[in-house]
């Protein structure tokens, strides 16, 4: 690759995020939660919703993989989409267009199908990265279906220069992958098999010379490292709640009460204790005699 750098396309107010200075439309009615018996949501798209929530206490932490599965359904996060997320959820749409126009996987319009995201952070920048960008949209002009874009930072800074396709890390890259990359997805094949993320050997000693699969270990069979504030099999209630601290259980909780004490420092001061402050404080007695 050239030594000469080019500068990273931006857009002209300096970001490289559109619409992030785009007017808020006050014309809208207020903001309420679509009614799940008059939105109609594919049966296979409410249940990986209905999934996603069940793994987090609070289902709004759900918002990121129910809009990757509506994105997934529809190509991109149309109103249709965010309305029938919003319904599942019980939230509003506007809770969730807030999420989804927060991050650049997301896409409120309607977009091509394949994703190619080029990191053009330090590392990836100083290794060639923006010369690989050019070629990446060179390679991918004209094509509707492939969506090239450049990224701060994927975290992947060992595999520098690198890109994300549809999600799967690829690289160190070169110009030549551009090509590569677009005939890989136009034909449906794996997409630079012999430089993707997954595939590369593990660093682990342990690991044998001839191991090839290098997926998730099997949770129902391997034992978890860390299990802080996970309940035995069987339990419902697997964290203690928002307000304890994440390392204890429902029983090590009920040996502490002191964690329910008042502490808000606005009606309890420092020093004071609450029976104190219920009493009125120390010292107000003699004070009103």
């Amino acid at each position: 690759m050239s030594s000469t750098r080019r500068p990273v396309p931006r857009f002209g107010h300096g970001s490289r995020v559109p619409g992030w200075d785009d007017a808020v439309d006050l014309t809208k009615p207020p903001a309420t939660v679509p009614d799940p018996a008059l939105t109609a949501v594919p049966p296979g798209l409410k249940e990986q919703i209905e999934a996603a929530m069940a793994k987090y206490p609070d289902r709004r932490s759900a918002a990121i993989p129910a809009l990757h599965a509506a994105q997934e359904v529809y190509g991109w996060c149309s109103p249709e989409a965010i309305d029938q997320v919003a319904a599942v959820m019980a939230l509003t749409p506007a809770y969730l267009t807030s999420v989804a126009t927060f991050y650049d996987m997301f896409s409120t319009v309607p977009k091509p199908r394949n994703d190619v995201y080029v990191c053009t952070n330090i590392s990836c920048s100083l290794l060639g990265a923006d010369e690989f960008f050019e070629a990446m949209l060179a390679a991918a002009e004209g094509d509707p279906d492939v969506d090239v874009r450049s990224f701060e930072c994927l975290g992947a800074c060992d595999i520098a220069p690198m890109a994300s396709v549809n999600g799967e890390y690829v690289g160190p890259l070169d110009v030549a992958d551009a090509e590569r990359i677009v005939e890989d997805l136009r034909l449906g094949r794996t997409v630079l098999e012999h430089k993707q993320l997954r595939y590369r050997r593990s660093a682990d000693p342990g690991v044998p010379e001839e191991e090839t699969d290098f997926s998730p270990p099997d949770p129902e069979t391997t034992e978890m490292i860390d299990t802080a504030g996970l309940g035995p099999e069987g339990e419902t209630e697997d964290r203690p709640g928002p307000s304890a601290a994440i390392e204890m259980t429902t029983e090590q909780l009920a040996e502490h009460p002191e964690l329910d004490a008042h502490t808000d420092q606005d009606q309890h001061p420092a020093g004071q204790t609450h029976e104190e402050a219920e009493d009125g404080g120390p010292g107000q007695e003699e004070d009103a005699e």
